[in-house]
């Protein structure tokens, strides 16, 4: 991977899912213009997020989401389903070829978020391939499963992650989970979903793990193995971002 302009965004104090959302977008936009981006966030109020293609209206009870006053949200990213409440969600962007194929790009951003987890002392591995079904965004939550190259740690999923690319550039985004709370999905899934086989962070230390703890580490990683010019940074959504992510024809268009 050739030398790259990097910046380093890290946003603790967390903001809704429509704002969230739009900055992420805005940087896939931003990296069009060659700079790579490494964000990591909190979501505040949490939120339920669904992917791009996935059909919300039919898999998810609206009635139920409304009377549980949940904030709701649609990805630019693919994938299925996520709840975002005790978790570091990461964000990285940049031009489509710096890390190779969509595949390639998943690989590797999630080597380095597992060596960032090692670094506080879990044992996490990349799923094999062959590793659980390839899941579409109409079969339920994005952690009822791991598919091959995601995180995991025995055998449970402990990272999500979805990934877009357009116009020459890639974002790929996720949750890293503090504390599990992805049964939030099941509660509003029409019919009998699949169960989430997802882990924590804290499930496996056995301990509270704070935000800025987690995101050091990835930071920390990302600086070592992503060679560049890195520079701390910050970011506000392009004009009409926002507006975009909380349009509801746009979160239940599907």
């Amino acid at each position: 991977m050739s030398r790259q302009d990097w910046r380093l965004i890290i946003q603790p104090d967390g903001r809704p899912g429509a704002e969230n959302m739009a900055l992420d977008h805005s940087l896939l936009r931003a990296a069009r213009e060659g700079v790579s981006f490494l964000r990591l966030y909190r979501w505040n109020p949490p939120c339920l997020s669904f992917g791009r293609n996935e059909p919300a209206l039919t898999r998810y009870d609206t009635k139920a989401i409304e009377r549980l006053g949940l904030s709701t949200v649609r990805r630019p990213t693919g994938g299925r389903a996520v709840w975002h409440e005790a978790e570091v969600t990461y964000a990285v962007a940049g031009p489509s070829d710096l890390f190779g194929s969509l595949r390639e790009a998943y690989i590797r951003i999630h080597e380095v978020l597992a060596a960032a987890l090692r670094a506080l002392g879990m044992e996490p591995e990349l799923a094999a391939r062959t590793s659980g079904r390839a899941l579409g965004p109409g079969s339920g939550a994005c952690f009822a499963a791991p598919v091959g190259g995601e995180v995991v740690v025995r055998g449970r999923k402990l990272v999500g992650s979805a990934q877009v690319r357009e116009g020459g550039a890639f974002l790929q985004h996720g949750s890293i989970l503090l504390d599990d709370g992805q049964n939030v999905v099941a509660e509003v899934t029409r019919g009998t979903g699949a169960a989430p086989q997802a882990t924590s962070i804290s499930a496996v230390l056995g301990r509270s793990v704070a935000f800025e703890e987690v995101a050091d580490a990835v930071a920390s990683e990302a600086r070592r193995v992503w060679d560049g010019a890195w520079q701390r940074s910050e970011l506000e959504p392009r004009p009409g971002e926002v507006e975009l992510f909380e349009d509801p024809e746009w979160t239940w268009r599907r």
